[in-house]
């Protein structure tokens, strides 16, 4: 049996089944595309918005106003304005206007006219949607499932033609397992202990075990402090040496707990907003501190904006 204790990590990893092959997915497919391309001139900032138009909504692609119809019919592309405006060859009417320095690749308004062919199912942010478990795939050999996991798995190798691979030996497994788990290699002799246990649940055992140690945290939790730019220096002039390490112990202890991901999330965004909050939760804010800083008094704005541009390019190469 799984330890709960993955709950945490498993949330961070559900993603919404994906609809019928061949199916233009709105959330994964179509909304990267407006936002990288259209979100600037007609997205939720009403400051740059222009022609009281917002495609981040879903009454800006079907409500009809005073001054126009729907910018989207669905089933419908050839007459949708959406489409239209992205295949004119009027100059004055393409979008992305020229200016923009913006402009969509072939492929890409062919699946946004796929997507509304197909009836243009429009889906809020991912994050605002309910997860739900999607139906384990028939596979076979049936015999290789352990797990609904394993399923997903094998079914995916089927599409490629691929055959799972033999069961490595014990050894191998628990060093895969304790790397996986704690980013350390095991010790011996426990290394030892899991060959010689004959238990049918010997690995689901050392897998809880491990789990139950606070490398766990320290390990799980590196991944996200690596996604919040946590630093022991400011990152910028002389980058001095700065003491935000209570918030990283926060996360290890975070993860320890299994705590729920929402709480998670929210006391680090807004821990010191919460009614009579806590001296954890305070710490927790310490997520707002990990951006790289500076105490140079004659600093550049523009230097500043190009090292975070490049720091945000390096970390999406990463992950």
């Amino acid at each position: 049996m799984i330890s709960p204790k993955i709950s945490l990590v498993a949330l961070l990893l559900t993603v919404s089944h994906a609809a019928a092959e061949g199916t233009v997915h709105f959330n994964k497919v179509i909304r990267p595309i407006l936002s990288e391309n259209c979100f600037h001139c007609h997205g939720p900032d009403p400051g740059s918005r222009k022609a009281g138009l917002r495609l981040d909504t879903k009454e800006g692609f079907f409500a009809s106003t005073d001054k126009r119809g729907p910018t989207v019919i669905a089933g419908n592309a050839d007459n949708s304005p959406l489409y239209q405006r992205l295949t004119t060859t009027d100059p004055d009417d393409l979008m992305p206007p020229a200016e923009s320095h913006k402009e969509l690749k072939p492929e890409e308004i062919s699946l946004v006219k796929a997507w509304i062919n197909q009836g243009a199912n429009w889906l809020p942010h991912w994050s605002l949607i309910n997860p739900e478990r999607p139906p384990v795939p028939a596979v076979a050999p049936a015999g290789w499932v352990r797990n609904p996991i394993d399923a997903f798995v094998l079914k995916k190798l089927e599409a490629s033609g691929l055959e799972p691979a033999p069961e490595g030996d014990r050894h191998a497994l628990a060093r895969r397992l304790s790397l996986d788990l704690t980013g350390l290699p095991p010790d011996p002799a426990e290394v030892e202990a899991f060959v010689a246990d004959p238990a049918p649940d010997a690995y689901e055992k050392l897998v809880a075990t491990w789990m139950a140690r606070p490398q766990w945290g320290e390990h799980r939790g590196r991944y996200w402090l690596d996604a919040a730019r946590y630093a022991d220096t400011h990152g910028l002039h002389f980058d001095n040496y700065r003491e935000i390490w209570p918030y990283r112990d926060w996360v290890i202890n975070a993860f320890n707990q299994n705590q729920p991901f929402d709480q998670f999330t929210i006391e680090q965004v807004a821990g010191d907003l919460l009614p009579k909050p806590t001296a954890d939760q305070l710490v927790a804010t310490g997520f707002h501190r990990c951006n790289i800083t500076t105490n140079e008094g004659g600093t550049i704005a523009e230097e500043n904006l190009a090292r975070l541009q490049f720091l945000s390019l390096a970390l999406q190469l990463h992950f």
